[in-house]
């Protein structure tokens, strides 16, 4: 007698299972993330315990060595920088991003570069061969040792991974690959999971690095489910408007590396080319004696980068007022409107308010609360804030600055780009040490009513 059909519920999102479909997640919370995947039940029972692999053997801490490790450089040192040094062998990388953005054409470059003195098997499910050489030929990628395959069947490009050995792979992309085993489409939860195990047990086995393309849905995640983030060592998106030249590429997750760090590159006609100085782009165009724009000093992993933000307040034609946030958190830019109304005096309860940060960047960390908050002071008063002053800081929910981390580091960085005056906590002016040949003033301040005094 067959074995019977099971049918399971899973969550894209968290991967929780249910026996039936559910609207809303009843892991997670999130809504219509429940998707349907067959499983077969598993034929015939548990034997005698299985061999023990000889790589299965524990062995003492102090006995592993990790001289050896060696990491491939990219020929890039904004992708490398992101990575943690560069590519790390066996390892599996995920990038993700809108469609369009330069995933392809990344992979592509780094044949370019590391085709030299590697061997490496370009796998793509999506693209004929020809489209790729014309690709190629636009980018000036011209390696003898570049192979490239356009197959979808999963082990069918494993055997040839096993047969090959090459020095790297690359997937372009792992939703167009299938396991011929199971009976959904490619793309599915299922598939995507299953595939990317296969991938996976591959890589490690020959210790080969291997980059995976995937695909990202109408929220900006990673099409599938959730544990394919948990299943690779690295996770990259590239951020960014296609419409516009600058990509940003972010690692969201790696196990060699920091995820804090971010790479910046310029769409052109050869490819991407790496942005050195980012703070000089995100500044470029910036207005003169114009209210309601400040300039911020986030730190993106060990790098800190000055960007513009810009806050709109105007009269609501509605009678509820409206908030809009670009590259800033809605929830944040709420409180402090908040905080301003409560603590400064400015009311902003019937007025409309915008908050955006130039050049595409999105800033989660909280010591840009500072110029959020002077930028929108200063479109409010129709204060002009000046061109070589800079601010950062965390607001409190009583209007106080509270101290930010690395506090140094970003005076510097302000002072060389050519700014006299920053504002910044007052807490922070202990320990703060500044090179001497650097003329730039420092402001220390308690409370935003001192911020916006010290303009």
């Amino acid at each position: 007698m067959a074995d019977k059909v099971k049918s399971m519920y899973v969550c894209t999102q968290c991967g929780h299972e249910s026996a039936k479909w559910f609207g809303k997640c009843p892991g997670c919370g999130e809504w219509n993330t429940m998707t349907e995947e067959i499983r077969e039940a598993i034929r015939g029972k548990l034997s005698a315990p299985a061999k023990t692999r000889a790589s299965a053997v524990p062995v003492p801490i102090t006995e592993i060595t990790t001289e050896d490790e060696e990491r491939y450089h990219t020929g890039s040192g904004e992708l490398d920088r992101v990575l943690g040094g560069g590519i790390v062998k066996g390892s599996l990388v995920l990038l993700g991003g809108d469609p369009g953005i330069g995933k392809s054409t990344i992979l592509l470059q780094i044949c370019a570069n590391l085709g030299k003195q590697l061997k490496i098997l370009y796998i793509s499910g999506e693209e004929s061969k020809r489209q790729i050489k014309l690709r190629a030929s636009r980018l000036g990628v011209n390696c003898e040792s570049l192979y490239v395959m356009t197959e979808t069947d999963v082990e069918i490009v494993a055997n040839q991974i096993q047969t090959e050995k090459p020095d790297m792979v690359m997937v372009d992309s792992i939703q167009t690959m299938n396991f011929k085993e199971l009976s959904s489409s490619p793309g599915s939860v299922t598939q995507v999971r299953e595939c990317t195990n296969i991938l996976l047990r591959t890589s490690k086995s020959l210790d080969i690095p291997c980059i995976i393309v995937g695909h990202v849905n109408k929220d900006g995640a990673i099409a599938g489910p959730k544990v394919l983030e948990h299943i690779v060592d690295a996770v990259l998106y590239f951020e960014g408007d296609k419409q516009m030249s600058y990509r940003i590429l972010r690692a969201v997750k790696n196990r060699y590396g920091s995820t804090n760090e971010i790479g910046v590159f310029q769409m052109g006609d050869c490819g991407l080319t790496e942005v050195e100085n980012p703070s000089l782009m995100l500044l470029s165009g910036r207005p003169k004696n114009v209210s309601g724009t400040c300039v911020a000093c986030p730190m993106e992993g060990s790098r800190p980068i000055l960007a513009e933000i810009q806050g709109l307040v105007t009269n609501s034609g509605y009678g509820n007022a409206r908030r809009m946030s670009t590259g800033f958190d809605y929830n944040r830019m709420s409180m402090l409107l908040a905080v301003l109304e409560k603590r400064c005096g400015y009311y902003f309860s019937s007025l409309d308010a915008y908050v955006n940060v130039v050049g595409g960047l999105r800033l989660d960390e909280p010591a840009t609360d500072l110029a959020v908050a002077l930028a929108l002071v200063s479109s409010l008063k129709d204060i002009v804030v000046p061109e070589d002053v800079l601010a950062f800081g965390e607001i409190g929910l009583t209007g106080e600055i509270r101290a930010v981390n690395r506090a140094s580091q970003r005076v510097t960085e302000a002072a060389r780009l050519g700014f006299t005056k920053c504002i910044m906590p007052y807490h922070n002016l202990k320990g703060l040490t500044i090179p001497e040949d650097l003329d730039i003033s420092v402001i220390g301040v308690r409370t935003i009513r001192d911020a916006v005094a010290a303009l």
